[in-house]
């Protein structure tokens, strides 16, 4: 072996310490996404989470041609208060029926892989149609939270102690961190983290029920924008909104007898970090559990990242944007920024159609899962921002310690 080969399999080695896979059965073609709703999407509405998650259901049925009485499974996130689980199912629709439940669902990493949840419980009989769901009234209560979502790492005893007393603290400036590294090790400027946001918001601009819909911005706009912490503007940073979304989950067989086109799982990956949520312990600062979530799925799938025709990633803030499409293999890692410059991620002729809804950062903040709806959309050719021909669509999911890749196809 060659002292170049050597020193390069020693690079990859310790690239690779830093995490892992989850072993997963192949799912690839074992279930469908029959159906999909949003709630309306909105600021401060004054409405419950469990009544926006009641109209993203509800929505969500009526797009797969199902009555209430015919879903038999309910999924929803494992944390979070008011979230639509079997109870309030059957409560809003007036059902009584049994039900398969479970708490591996909802938004961020789940929204990728619930559908291999799902894909289980098919395949064990334990349900024929599945609703996956998650709602946030963060918008709402905002009042009621300490720092917005970062209340939920405050009471973490590692950040209070290690964290917090340093100033390193909340989310913005984690990552506002990570990014001025990337910076650093890079090249990375401000113009290519600029060109994520104004991508995302003119997606927006087109999206009818996007929070940002009527809110142009750009590139001289965004760069003329104040910094909140170094180098982010407000621009790089997801909104805190009202909103939710759902989707149907049944066999493909099934999924044919009803309403929509047939788009099937084709492949599904779970990465973790041994880290993690503790940002100062991260050995791969700049990268994410993509890096071992990508490959399980894309090799479950039969599919390389140049077969995607748009993708969808867990968008909190630029940077994490430009770390997901390093790690997920679309380039090479530290070239995101040159890949992501001007129009490379528009909807109509970009290299890589991107969050074509206007993700977290211009569409709405409800972690992810309507990225999931957008990418049903996308496939069956009824986007806002339509990606012509559109056959593959990838989501990205993220929480930090964990990443989780979802492969779509229109067969």
């Amino acid at each position: 072996m060659s002292e170049h080969h050597a020193s390069q399999k020693q690079s990859e080695a310790e690239a690779h310490s830093w995490g892992f896979a989850t072993r997963l059965d192949d799912v690839s073609g074992q279930v469908a996404i029959a159906g999909v709703g949003e709630a309306e999407q909105t600021r401060a509405s004054g409405r419950t989470t469990t009544e926006i998650a009641a109209q993203a259901v509800e929505r969500a049925l009526a797009d797969a041609g199902l009555e209430p009485g015919e879903v038999d499974g309910i999924m929803r996130v494992p944390f979070g208060r008011d979230q639509f689980d079997q109870a309030a199912y059957h409560e809003h629709f007036g059902t009584s029926h049994p039900m398969w439940e479970s708490d591996r669902g909802g938004g961020m990493v789940w929204a990728g892989t619930a559908p291999y949840e799902a894909a289980m419980a098919l395949r064990e009989g334990k349900a024929r149609h599945i609703v996956n769901t998650f709602a946030v009234a963060w918008a709402t209560q905002r009042g009621e939270m300490v720092g917005g979502p970062g209340e939920v790492h405050a009471r973490e005893l590692f950040k209070q102690n290690l964290e917090v007393p340093f100033g390193w603290f909340p989310q913005p400036v984690y990552f506002a961190t990570i990014a001025r590294r990337h910076m650093h090790d890079y090249g990375t400027t401000q113009e290519q983290l600029g060109s994520i946001a104004v991508a995302c918001r003119r997606h927006a601009n087109l999206t009818p029920g996007a929070v940002m819909h009527d809110k142009p911005l750009t590139m001289e706009e965004y760069l003329d924008s104040p910094a909140i912490v170094e180098p982010f503007r407000k621009e790089d940073c997801c909104l805190i909104s009202d909103g939710g979304a759902a989707y149907v989950m049944t066999t493909p067989e099934r999924a044919r007898d009803l309403r929509q086109p047939l788009v099937e799982v084709a492949g599904v990956g779970m990465g973790n970090s041994f880290t993690g949520t503790h940002w100062s312990q991260q050995r791969a600062f700049t990268s994410t559990p993509q890096v071992f979530a990508a490959p399980v799925a894309f090799g479950m799938a039969g599919l390389d990242p140049p077969d995607v025709d748009v993708l969808t990633c867990y968008d909190p803030f630029t940077i994490v944007s430009l770390m997901q499409i390093e790690d997920m293999g679309f380039c090479a890692k530290g070239e995101g920024g040159p890949f992501v410059e001007g129009d490379a991620l528009s909807f109509d002729g970009g290299r890589l159609p991107y969050n074509t809804h206007g993700g977290m950062l211009s569409h709405a903040y409800v972690l992810g899962i309507a990225h999931v709806v957008e990418v049903v959309r996308q496939l069956r050719g009824e986007a806002a921002a339509q990606v012509p021909g559109a056959r593959v669509g990838v989501y990205g999911g993220y929480t930090g310690p964990q990443a989780s890749t979802l492969i779509l196809r229109r067969p």
